[in-house]
């Protein structure tokens, strides 16, 4: 009788949803990052919002964002397991299967996207499903196995949060969070080019299209370099339009500057070849250049 109690038991946990593991299908790094960033658009927009809204604003845009991120890997894990960065990911490990992954994502769509639209605004709820459906048929679907491009389209996903977090505060979109779209936009294909350059045999492996792999060593550092150079009008843009403040400005062109001259660094080595710790460099020094970047309204907002 014992053993029968055991036997049905394991079997009971076998079919129930690994919840450590669906949260990984979320991308808990992305979440961390649109949290953030959608924090720093709420935060800096002119109208006052509760602290019990904006948590909950904030939750459901990163549970938006999760459910993209878990549709992302149901597509693509044939790609992941083919990937020694991606090969340990829930669904190629078996720890949760495609159907699970599925209905996962496209439940936490549903309810983010209807929970955004009943507690705050329909503005805020309708750009989220934009951004989930860009995520998954424009990026995922359609072109993330066609075009090294993909890196430059598809980073409009991710530079939609903090607009996202304005229109929760403002129900309404003015010219200021275009500032925080076009920073995020033009930042992602110079982090990701550069990832791709010390990664590119995992790339290779999973027949992705990535730069490196079509376009050449050259031409991806080249790309680099002049990503990392149009940050430059970018960042002084919300400066021009009354945005910001010297106290944003200054700071930022330095680190601005600086992340020229580690993409000049990378762009200037030998032809046809990378130093592959420069190509790391600039990858880490692009997550803190973005996250200073977003503290620096934050601290503009504030003085």
């Amino acid at each position: 009788m014992s053993n029968l109690r055991l036997k049905k038991r394991s079997l009971s946990q076998e079919d129930l949803f690994n919840f450590s593991e669906l949260f990984k299908l979320m991308k808990p790094r992305v979440m961390s990052l649109v949290i953030f960033t959608c924090a720093v658009g709420l935060l800096t927009a002119p109208n006052l919002v509760s602290t019990k809204d904006a948590i909950l604003g904030i939750l459901l845009v990163s549970l938006g964002a999760g459910a993209a991120g878990a549709l992302n890997m149901w597509y693509e894990s044939d790609l992941d397991a083919l990937m020694t960065r991606t090969c340990l990911r829930p669904i190629p490990t078996g720890k949760v299967n495609r159907n699970q992954a599925l209905i996962f994502g496209v439940t936490l769509s549903i309810i983010s996207v209807v929970a955004l639209d009943y507690f705050t605004n329909r503005i805020s709820a309708a750009i989220l499903l934009l951004t989930i459906l860009f995520y998954v048929f424009v990026y995922t679907i359609w072109l993330k196995r066609r075009t090294p491009q993909t890196i430059v389209i598809g980073g409009a996903a991710g530079a939609f949060p903090p607009v996202i977090g304005w229109t929760i505060a403002t129900s309404s979109l003015s010219i200021e969070p275009l500032a925080f779209f076009l920073i995020i936009f033009f930042w992602t294909p110079s982090h990701f080019w550069a990832l791709s350059l010390y990664k590119s045999d995992d790339y290779k492996k999973a027949n992705i299209p990535m730069l490196p792999l079509t376009n050449g060593v050259e031409s991806t550092k080249t790309n680099i370099f002049v990503y990392s150079l149009l940050m430059l009008p970018v960042v002084i843009f919300p400066f021009l339009i009354n945005f910001v403040g010297l106290v944003f400005l200054i700071p930022v062109l330095l680190l601005t500057l600086y992340y020229n001259l580690l993409c000049y660094e990378l762009y200037n080595f030998k032809k046809n070849k990378f130093d592959p710790k420069k190509a790391k460099s600039i990858f880490g020094y692009s997550i803190l250049y973005l996250f200073l970047v977003f503290v620096l309204f934050l601290i503009d907002k504030i003085l």
